[in-house]
């Protein structure tokens, strides 16, 4: 199958649902459908809630494509790549509606800055989660922001140095990254539409004043996640990590 990303609307909540055939991984291409079809549904007025899940069982989000990130030859390519991340984190504060995240499986990297950057996360027990960045000579520096105000400075720097690590669900939930976790993707989906459909049915001008006071004080962060995307792109480009990188091809 090749990767998408399609937006479904049911009972006035968006779906936005992305897939690429290695493990949800996240190439240029999909960051940036991802991206337009998130500020799509920010300004369709049938859609009161977005709910961004992503296809299959076993995984949420792999993070990075790799094989992009091995074809990167040059800072400026490489700092682009990086900040698809950005533009989607950037959408999803700017969204004005709540977006719900659906985390079935394990997030690594941008994935877990994904889920991060929802305003309201339920996972399943299977849906550990991995900052890897530093083993390959990088670092979560796009994400770094959303994931510390989820979490907080001292559980991400614990992930980010901890890098070959998958923290539990549990973990995750300790932290703050998840409101709940579930046995089953049956009953993940079951509470998902509950909560989805419920909060469709409140004022939407609340949901909206709310938003804006749930990311209060990240106004700079247009500018503050393209810088770090520069320093991603830099590194990219280093002896060390063009060496960890070349065991993937």
């Amino acid at each position: 199958m090749e990767s998408y990303v399609k937006l479904t609307i049911k009972a006035q909540v968006g779906y936005i649902e992305f897939f690429h055939p290695n493990k949800n991984a996240m190439p240029s291409d999909v960051l940036k459908k991802l991206e337009q079809t998130i500020l799509e549904a920010s300004k369709n007025e049938d859609i009161k809630v977005i709910v961004l899940k992503s296809s299959g069982n076993r995984t949420f989000c792999a993070g990075a494509s790799f094989n992009e990130l091995i074809a990167i030859e040059d800072a400026e390519t490489g700092k682009q790549f990086f900040s698809g991340f950005a533009n989607v984190i950037n959408a999803m504060r700017k969204c004005p509606k709540p977006i719900v995240g659906r985390v079935q499986g394990k997030a690594v990297g941008g994935g877990v800055g994904l889920a991060a950057a929802t305003d309201y996360c339920l996972a399943t027990q299977f849906a550990s989660v991995k900052l890897s960045e530093l083993s390959i000579g990088i670092g979560p520096f796009v994400i770094e922001p959303a994931v510390s105000r989820k979490i907080g400075k001292t559980a991400m720097s614990q992930m980010t140095i901890d890098a070959e690590t998958f923290f539990s669900a549990d973990w995750a939930k300790e932290k703050g990254l998840y409101a709940e976790i579930f046995n089953t993707t049956e009953e993940l989906d079951d509470e998902v539409n509950t909560l989805a459909k419920k909060l469709a049915s409140y004022n939407p001008d609340a949901l909206k004043e709310m938003k804006q006071v749930f990311w209060k004080g990240t106004e700079h962060w247009d500018e503050l996640l393209t810088e770090r995307a520069g320093i991603s792109g830099r590194l990219v480009l280093s002896e060390f990590t063009k060496t960890i990188l070349d065991k993937y091809r």
